[in-house]
């Protein structure tokens, strides 16, 4: 099963931007996927990938490196190690490999799509036009990923 996971908070300015590539997703494909939203962070994440094969994480980052708007991919390595300070401090990906050391049944393939964003930290404040018109690209990115693990499963 393929799950696409937007992460973020709708009443943080960007940070709105992976709940709302989500909500486009389940309008643009209902049913092809299973679309989930979620502000947790950490452990609190654990539920949210379990029981899937495919995971699209959608979120927002602050590199600083890149104009606000601009969309990252990140394919995830299966063999991430958890590099976390201790357990109230991880992370999604060593969440992820705490699963696969643990044996739970998180995905095998992960595929990071995050916005360069500019404001995470505003309560209430609107998410940047750039942020937002980076939306259809960001839904772009996620189906050619979809295609792309559709191909590859198929038997020959």
């Amino acid at each position: 099963m393929i799950r696409l996971l937007g992460l973020g908070n709708e009443i943080l300015a960007d940070d709105a931007f992976g709940i709302l590539v989500a909500h486009e997703v389940e309008r643009l494909m209902p049913g092809e996927i299973e679309v989930v939203c979620s502000s947790a962070a950490g452990f609190d994440l654990l539920d949210e990938l379990l029981g899937a094969s495919h995971l699209l994480i959608v979120d927002t980052i602050l590199t600083g490196a890149a104009r606000p708007g601009t969309i990252h991919v990140f394919p995830t390595n299966p063999a991430h190690q958890a590099h976390g300070v201790g357990p109230h401090f991880l992370g999604l990906f060593e969440v992820l490999a705490l699963g696969r050391e643990l044996q739970l049944d998180v995905p095998r393939e992960v595929v990071v799509i995050a916005v360069e964003a500019s404001d995470c930290t505003s309560i209430g404040a609107a998410i940047q036009p750039e942020v937002r018109a980076a939306i259809p690209e960001a839904i772009d990115a996620i189906q050619q990923t979809i295609a792309k693990w559709r191909r590859t499963e198929r038997p020959h």
